[in-house]
């Protein structure tokens, strides 16, 4: 079961979020056609790099504004849009970060930028830092204009002054998760399993679920209570989801997820099956390969299986289907809709499924 399949837009609400989009790269490129083909150039690598997702956050506001009786459905494509853009931002700043050229396979917008600059003659050094610079620049351009968006969905009063403050939380809360994530991956001790998912709720959670569906709920009316739920439905699902996701990292079928299995042990990256394994006697055995980067694949299979043999995969496993189940507990509670019921239980069923 994909739980992005069942996170991903209608056709119909897919359509209209497509078009606030296209909508506002037309606009902007026609605005940069003033100052230069390079500018225009820079809009296009950014408009690139929002297409091809599975539009779950505008998913996830849509669902949860429709489900309440919302029936201004270009207003909330606009809101929609507005936290996909802010998805787009948050990516191409977080190649930065992590210094990747490549996202799903294929040059990302650093690494595109990086490749125009090495075919034009420039050396290694001189075209990554033509790529990094023009990701810098793009993804303020996506940051600012995701606030822009809200403006333009034709929202005003509380509502709109609302709608701005669960955008700024979403940026904050990632901003902070990011700043940790940063932190770990310089740190000698492996954080602690609370701490992983501390992070992982700040850098991901918030902004991928908590804050669209209370933006989907404000804009529908909804009382205070309900956006506080979906807030707190969002956190759960949103950790569980993560959760999820770094154990395909490493376990995943790559047909399926279209991601490397070897990548995140390559690169050292700190989640709650490292968090759990580092005070294992299996891991100590074999930690000396993990971050390592000439890690082979033989050599990866040994750290799998010390994760699998040490308990960190039945253990993070036995914590997806933990924090999905408490997501599923507050969808329970009387003052949730059945039609919002309907609508989102589907979201902890397809995490569950994963880790079955």
């Amino acid at each position: 079961m994909d739980v992005t399949g069942l996170l991903a837009l209608s056709k119909e609400r897919q359509t209209q979020v497509d078009a606030v989009l296209a909508r506002f790269f037309t606009l902007a490129e026609s605005r940069a056609a003033a100052m230069g083909p390079q500018y225009v150039r820079l809009w296009e690598a950014l408009e690139t790099s929002t297409r091809g997702g599975k539009r779950f956050r505008p998913g996830m506001v849509m669902a949860a504004y429709q489900s309440l009786g919302g029936t201004d459905t270009e207003a909330a494509a606009y809101v929609g849009a507005a936290f996909e853009l802010l998805h787009t931002a948050l990516i191409v700043h977080d190649d930065v970060i992590d210094h990747d050229f490549v996202r799903r396979g294929v040059p990302n917008l650093s690494g595109t930028y990086r490749e125009e600059a090495i075919n034009a003659g420039k050396s290694e050094r001189a075209a990554e830092h033509s790529g990094i610079s023009a990701a810098v620049i793009a993804g303020d351009l996506a940051l600012f204009n995701s606030y822009r968006l809200i403006d333009r969905s034709g929202v005003s009063g509380e509502v709109r002054a609302r709608l701005l403050d669960v955008m700024d939380e979403a940026l904050f809360a990632s901003a902070a998760g990011e700043m940790i994530d940063v932190d770990f991956a310089s740190a000698l001790e492996v954080p602690r399993v609370d701490d992983i998912l501390t992070m992982e709720r700040l850098k991901t959670a918030v902004y991928s679920f908590e804050c669209p569906l209370q933006a989907g709920a404000i804009l529908a009316g909804a009382s205070d209570e309900v956006v506080a739920t979906l807030g707190d439905f969002g956190r759960e699902i949103g950790i569980a989801y993560q959760i999820v996701d770094d154990l395909l990292g490493v376990f995943g079928a790559e047909a399926e997820t279209g991601k490397t299995t070897t990548g995140d042990l390559r690169e050292g990256k700190r989640t709650v099956l490292i968090a759990y394994a580092a005070s294992t006697r299996e891991w100590a055995e074999v930690e000396h390969l993990f971050g390592t980067e000439g890690l082979t694949d033989a050599e990866a299979e040994l750290l799998r299986t010390a994760l699998s043999d040490c308990g960190a995969r039945s253990f993070t496993e036995g914590l997806a289907r933990y924090y999905a189940n408490r997501a599923l507990a507050r969808l329970a509670e009387p003052h949730i809709t059945p039609a919002l019921r309907t609508e989102l239980h589907p979201v902890a069923d397809a995490v569950l499924g994963r880790v079955k």
